[in-house]
């Protein structure tokens, strides 16, 4: 069974201050079902309460797919998922730019109904990606996707009953939702969501009752975790913290290290494959590397030409994969779909990575905007940030490649700080990284524009190539100008 079958009365799930035990919650989720059974897809709110989980555990039971809407979307964003999923029924609170039937759902109701376990073979999720080069398309997920990539983590990260999970993270994204939620349930584990991820509220949830045992965020929680010692030291009787979504700077995990006695292991995946790549809980920790492949999920490097990418640690190539997290296709998109894959069955997610001869691996951003050709040389955006957060003036990093009459490609980068002197944060690139991938100009900004899972929009970022280049970017406070060729 996808979410488990336990009917005793331990804490199942803690949103806030609201909280429901298991039987309590197969129960509620059971009164939603009675009323969405036979529904061909039903559209969630995916706000951080307790009514969010009991919809999705609902629809689940029943057996109807589940199509996640952002807590935050915009009239436009909502109106396109609901419309484009083909959802005939919302579950939340009535939202602008939502025409379906409305099911309320009270974390409360309770009923006895029952239905068959669906298929593995049926759909579980219709998950929507970011949109970054058009509307956002639906990633149609299996029941049996889920449970193969829960059961792949669950042996990477020793996760049992016996751990109290623990994250703040949207409850309508892979880490959040599926790991985050139905990850917990699988294993039988507690959930502690926090709502918000704040420092205050992590350190909360380790002196708990239960007290958490596994934490999961994102680079910018830990971040500020590592900013407030007081937190972090609370996360010292934790087992395991994950951190994913975007690199972890090596300042952020030498903080944590110090402070709460360890620092995070990192993972990786997209909304249509689910988590392929993980750090596993035995391994000795190496920031910026996100580990190796699952059980049951192959990679391979490329290159823009299709060929083999070495397993050096250095060479940069397209991460490709496939096996049995992966998605079934783009819902209504068949051109997309075939689009998305190569001719010999292998996934192509776009990201730019490189592979060690472990199997271990580091993600250096997107191809189309983290591959950066300057000068003759290939340069990923993610090393440059990595170095550049080493500096003791620098707190965030974009480093984009910018049309160059000489180079190609000139290597920009964004940064928010104090007192960031720019010939200074190059030359301090320059000493640790090749000289050729040091930044050629230092653009200091307020902030960098991010989604809801904290991932740097690199598009909106001034210059950088693309749809929306120059929409919403953020208006440099000081800038260097290029640096002498």
């Amino acid at each position: 069974m996808l979410l488990g079958s336990d009917t005793d009365q331990e804490l199942a799930v803690r949103v806030g201050r609201e909280e429901i035990d298991r039987e309590g919650l197969w129960s509620a989720a059971a009164a939603v079902a009675s009323r969405i059974h036979g529904a061909r897809a039903v559209a969630v709110h995916g706000a951080p309460d307790l009514s969010t989980v009991v919809a999705v555990v609902g629809a689940l039971s029943a057996g109807v797919p589940v199509v996640p809407v952002p807590a935050d979307a915009g009239i436009d964003e909502r109106r396109h998922i609901v419309r484009d999923s083909g959802a005939a029924l919302w579950l939340g609170p009535p939202q602008e730019g939502v025409d379906l039937p409305h099911v309320p759902v009270d974390p409360s109701a309770r009923s006895p109904f029952t239905l068959p376990e669906p298929s593995p073979d049926a759909t579980a999720l219709i998950m929507y990606t970011s949109g970054t080069t058009g509307p956002p398309k639906g990633a149609v997920i299996s029941r049996r996707a889920v449970a193969a990539d829960l059961d792949a983590l669950v042996d990477a990260w020793d996760w049992t009953p016996e751990d109290v999970l623990v994250h703040g993270l949207p409850l309508f994204h892979v880490h959040g939702l599926v790991l985050g939620v139905l990850g917990a349930l699988r294993v039988g584990s507690p959930l502690l969501h926090t709502v918000r991820p704040s420092p205050a509220a992590y350190a909360a949830a380790a002196g708990a009752r239960p007290s958490g045992s596994l934490f999961f965020g994102v680079p910018t929680v830990w971040s500020r975790i590592a900013r407030d010692p007081d937190s972090a030291r609370a996360l010292a009787r934790a087992r395991l913290l994950v951190s994913g979504s975007a690199p972890l700077p090596d300042t952020v995990a030498e903080a944590l290290r110090k402070t709460a006695g360890h620092s995070p292991v990192e993972r990786y995946g997209m909304t249509e494959t689910l988590i392929t790549v993980a750090a596993r809980a035995d391994a000795a920790r190496r920031t910026g590397w996100v580990g190796t492949a699952l059980p049951g999920v192959t990679t391979r490097l490329r290159d823009e030409h299709g060929r083999p990418v070495p397993d050096d640690g250095r060479s940069i190539g397209e991460l490709q994969v496939r096996g049995a997290t992966l998605f079934e296709g783009y819902l209504g998109l068949p051109r997309a779909t075939a689009e998305s894959w190569t001719e010999d069955g292998w996934f192509r997610t776009g990201d730019a990575a490189v592979r060690d001869p472990e199997g271990l691996h580091r993600i250096v951003g997107r191809m189309s905007v983290d591959m950066i050709k300057t000068g003759g040389h290939r340069v990923g955006a993610g090393e440059v940030e990595a170095a550049l957060l080493g500096h003791p003036s620098v707190v965030e990093a974009a480093v984009v490649g910018e049309a160059d009459d000489d180079l190609g490609q000139r290597i920009v980068a964004y940064l928010v700080g104090e007192d960031i002197r720019p010939e200074s944060v190059i030359d301090f690139v320059a000493r640790r990284l090749s000289a050729h991938k040091r930044p050629r100009e230092v653009r200091v900004v307020r902030e960098l524009p991010r989604n809801a899972m904290g991932k740097v929009q690199k598009k909106l970022l001034e210059g950088a190539d693309g749809p929306g280049a120059c929409e919403h970017r953020p208006r440099p406070v000081s800038r260097t100008p290029p640096a002498a060729r």
